[in-house]
């Protein structure tokens, strides 16, 4: 694999943005902090999600599959700050299943840049239609952001955005899909 991001670049900027703060990049507590923030560029941009579609053969039947719960991390790319959002996932199983891993896995692989949450939650709606031949896809978002709880407003909150299509669209399938997501 090819590096996507130049970490001596990066080590050289970080050393000229403690600088330009004021800090001392070559005093005890900071020598290694150019290093650190490259090493976390890359594996934040370099992300390896494995494989993604990894799908069943199934009995039709129209069950609706939802995976909830899985919490991932990524940067906004107005701030590059961090902000961690927990997704959940429902499709209607129609001639295939996905493997259950492979949820996490592309909500993995989408997060692993600079994004907006709404586009993340698009992105991972948009690859689960493309691997399961099907639009009956629902994804939810529920994340904190730390470009508002650490900055400017300063003030914790949930941001909850969701992407819904096909039979989600409908009233009762909507229902049952935000029934499962909240636990109710």
């Amino acid at each position: 694999m090819t590096d996507k991001i130049d970490h001596r670049k990066i080590k050289g900027l970080i050393r000229e943005l403690l600088t330009a703060i004021g800090e001392d990049p070559d005093r005890e507590g900071l020598i290694e902090t150019p290093r650190r923030i490259a090493d976390f560029w890359r594996e934040f941009i370099e992300y390896d999600a494995g494989k993604l579609d990894t799908t069943f053969a199934a009995v039709k039947h129209n069950q609706m599959v939802a995976v909830t719960g899985m919490r991932v991390w990524s940067m906004c790319e107005h701030h590059m700050l961090p902000f961690w959002c927990d997704v959940s996932i429902a499709y209607i199983a129609d001639d295939k299943v996905l493997g259950l891993s492979k949820f996490a896995r592309i909500a993995h692989k989408h997060a692993h840049r600079l994004t907006l949450q709404e586009q993340l939650v698009s992105d991972i709606a948009n690859e689960l239609k493309e691997i399961l031949g099907t639009d009956n896809v629902a994804v939810m978002a529920k994340g904190e952001h730390l470009c508002m709880t650490m900055r400017g407003i300063q003030t914790p909150h949930r941001m909850i955005s969701s992407a819904l299509s096909g039979v989600f669209h409908q009233a009762e399938q909507r229902a049952e899909f935000f029934q499962l997501v909240n636990g109710a």
